[in-house]
């Protein structure tokens, strides 16, 4: 599972012109699922999510979470996440959860966040989605779970 998570002022779901999902101060998360991933990775992911401390404090340092914010959090799956881009011109989408595979794990997330009491949004799974936020910094991390652990944070 690779997750993009940006924290935010406030976030917007829209689907044919409907909005969906929205949040004010919070993270947006971009989800991608792969077919290992399991209820164990959204576990980890949605405890990493409550708990990452990357708001600022009365100093300005990166050092309260959304919890102790009472931000909230919007996610929003991303198949594209799941994309090979190393050959050729055009991606390959092999790598990603089949759909019913995806929105389970996706659903596993939403609840798994919404039971450590943090207030969640989310986009349609499968529609096209437009996003639109106010990244806040910019901050933004990009995560892969597995195996039910984080595996890596981007930098490699």
């Amino acid at each position: 599972m690779r997750a993009v998570i940006q924290r935010v002022r406030g976030a917007t779901v829209t689907v044919d012109g409907d909005v969906v999902g929205a949040i004010d101060v919070g993270l947006v998360v971009l989800v991608g699922v792969v077919p290992t991933d399991a209820r164990r990775d959204a576990e980890t992911l949605a405890r990493k999510l409550a708990t990452l401390r990357i708001f600022p404090d009365d100093d300005g340092k990166m050092n309260r979470s959304v919890v102790d914010i009472g931000g909230s959090v919007l996610v929003v799956s991303q198949f594209t996440l799941a994309g090979d881009v190393a050959r050729g011109r055009r991606p390959s989408f092999s790598g990603a959860a089949r759909p019913d595979h995806a929105a389970d794990v996706i659903d596993d997330l939403v609840a798994t966040v919404r039971g450590l009491g943090v207030p969640i949004d989310t986009g349609r799974f499968g529609a096209m989605m437009d996003v639109s936020l106010t990244n806040w910094g910019p901050v933004t991390f990009v995560v892969d779970v597995v195996d039910g652990a984080i595996a890596s944070t981007g930098a490699g």
